[in-house]
């Protein structure tokens, strides 16, 4: 238990640990480490056929059903990052389609808004303004309405 780097970790060797030294039944382990009595039952088997190492290590986390690695989304993105980082617009359908290529088939909009949140792109746009918006009219307006505190 020394040996763990994180809770997950410790909560697996400590459900073991529970059984070995102390012969507790899998439901009390399982309340008194706040894992699910499957959990532990697993745990222990696993332990009993593969040993420390089964114990130790990463947990079953990841990207198990990825259609690209972060690597090559990245590599991906790297085409679109020029006209970005230069203040052109991009359409997310250009990227969807460009992805849509690469894996080979056609994916859900989410799945590409999920790739560009997992890399850091966020969507801006410009503020709205009228084209024939007077800037000097509209200080003027402020500053004389009835509403603000200069005008009273």
């Amino acid at each position: 238990m020394n040996s763990a780097k994180n809770v997950a970790e410790f909560k697996r060797v400590q459900s073991v640990w529970l059984r070995a030294a102390l012969d507790m039944p899998v439901g009390q382990i399982a309340q008194a480490t706040g894992l699910a009595s499957n959990s532990v039952r697993c745990y222990q088997s696993r332990y009993l056929k593969q040993g420390e190492s089964a114990l130790l290590g990463p947990g079953r986390g990841g990207r198990r059903r990825q259609n690209l690695s972060v690597a090559q989304e990245s590599e991906l993105l790297s085409g679109f990052e020029a006209r970005a980082l230069q203040g052109g617009v991009l359409e997310v359908r250009e990227i969807g389609q460009a992805y849509e290529h690469a894996v080979g088939r056609a994916v859900a909009k989410s799945t590409v808004y999920r790739m560009l949140a997992r890399h850091g792109w966020r969507k801006m746009a410009p503020r709205p303004h009228h084209p024939k918006g007077d800037r000097a009219r509209q200080q003027a307006f402020k500053k004389n309405s009835l509403r603000s505190s200069a005008g009273r």
